[in-house]
């Protein structure tokens, strides 16, 4: 078989007949690196189907597996579906197969499970599964790259579930290419789809981060995949978060917390308690908000510094909030409400490292600012959202229901929110104020 050589592109996978510097589609230096490939094609597994009218398909819904892991249920819309081919990445050290270790053994307790495992042997697997006090009955450790090796095992112990750790590290045999290139990962990623959806067996794949934050490989990798999630976390706090980028089977931007602890992950029960300050109390500068992830609301403190400024451009710094988020507010801050900022620095924080992305964010934003600026606290057990327009106005915010009651769950008693329509059933006891523009929430702020 004669084999012809290729240049690809390791950031975007462009494909070129010889080595150039810089990749035309990309514009990246130095990313091409040479491939091998059989010149004659090799035949693609495939699953028998045939055209089938609409009409005449069920509708019935995809049935779903428990992991017993309420968090990791609740990003994947439910539980596992048969057939699934779901991507997990996150940094390293972050606790990616970790979590899937737990997950695998929760699953071992009824049925087999393939735990595959290119970067470690089976034994430090083994230490893992001590410290975590795993004893599953059924799961099957195989630390081998070959993914035709992989996937005769998982045919051989029958196997109802499969993790692949990781993708990067795993080869076809069919390719003369080095794992973690551009056509490994594709081809390795075909062939799992389309063992997945022959068997209707889900299958799991650790996938590695690039510096930049985005999953290493072609982008093709996230649309053949049915779910995306990325696993973060700061270092330097002991939760975790799941986030769902992509769910074919349920609904995307749902969140899931954990607590890292000596014995593995922890699901957090109460994830708003988490974010919030421990002695309840509520200094200058602070303002609670209610956001919402998916369909998950959380209470976060958000915390803001306003300081004179010895230099001649004042700063704008913060942390989980948008930097220029930060800047529209402050410049509608001194347009509407005629406060003077252009000789402070403001600095914003999201306590516990969360990052708060949507704009009911604003009005807490800017009650944090406010509060900071006049050195007065914001009157105790209020809770605040709402989005603020460039002139001034307070617009209404989704979910209003949701997020009052999360807050009276947790002991808030005032509500600081926008002219929008809310259910007397769904204030839930809260004192709602509402405001139309910035000085009327002003008023009700102190």
């Amino acid at each position: 078989m004669k084999a012809k050589t290729q240049y690809a592109c390791q950031q975007c996978g462009h494909v070129s007949p010889k080595w150039i510097g810089r990749c035309p589609t990309c514009q990246q230096w130095n990313t091409f690196v040479e491939e091998r490939t059989s010149s004659v094609a090799e035949t693609r597994p495939s699953w028998e189907s045939t055209p089938t009218l609409l009409d005449e398909i069920t509708g019935a819904e995809a049935p779903r597996t428990p992991t017993g892991i309420a968090e990791f249920d609740r990003v994947l819309g439910g539980g596992v579906v048969s057939g699934a081919l779901v991507l997990l990445g996150g940094d390293p050290g972050v606790g990616k197969s970790t979590l899937m270790l737990d997950v695998c053994s929760r699953l071992a307790e009824s049925a087999p499970v393939l735990y595959a495992s290119g970067e470690e042997s089976a034994q430090q697997i083994k230490i893992r599964a001590e410290r975590m006090q795993l004893r599953p009955s059924q799961l099957h450790i195989y630390a081998e790259m070959s993914i035709e090796k992989i996937l005769a095992a998982a045919e051989q112990f029958a196997a109802r579930a499969v993790v692949i750790d990781s993708v990067q590290t795993t080869f076809s045999e069919k390719l003369e290419m080095a794992p973690g290139s551009i056509g490994q990962v594709r081809e390795v990623t075909s062939q799992l789809l389309f063992w997945a959806k022959k068997h209707h067996i889900p299958v799991f794949l650790i996938g590695h981060i690039t510096k930049d934050g985005s999953l290493a490989g072609p982008k093709s990798l996230e649309h053949i995949v049915d779910t995306v999630l990325y696993f973060e976390g700061p270092r330097q706090h002991p939760h975790r978060i799941v986030r769902t980028i992509k769910n074919r089977f349920g609904p995307t931007n749902e969140l899931g917390i954990f607590e890292m602890a000596p014995a593995g992950l922890i699901a957090v029960e109460k994830p708003s308690a988490l974010f919030l300050s421990h002695d309840g109390v509520v200094g200058p500068g602070s303002a609670v908000l209610c956001c919402v992830e998916g369909s998950r609301p959380l209470l976060v403190e958000i915390q803001a510094l306003v300081s004179r400024t010895h230099f001649g451009n004042p700063r704008r710094l913060a942390t989980g909030v948008d930097t220029q988020r930060l800047a529209l507010i402050c410049a509608v801050l001194e347009k509407r409400l005629g406060v003077n900022l252009w000789d402070q620095d403001i600095y914003l924080n999201v306590v516990g490292g969360l990052q708060v992305d949507e704009p009911a964010a604003d009005l807490a934003i800017a009650a944090a600012i406010l509060s900071s600026l006049f050195n007065r606290p914001v009157i105790e057990s209020t809770l605040i959202f709402g989005e603020i327009g460039l002139g001034g106005e307070v617009r209404p915010a989704m979910f209003p229901e949701i997020r009052l009651k999360e807050a009276s769950m947790l002991g808030f008693r005032r509500g600081v929110i926008p002219r929008q329509a809310v259910s007397e059933t769904g204030t839930y006891g809260v004192e709602l104020l509402r405001a139309a523009n910035l000085q009327e929430a002003q008023d009700s702020l102190f």
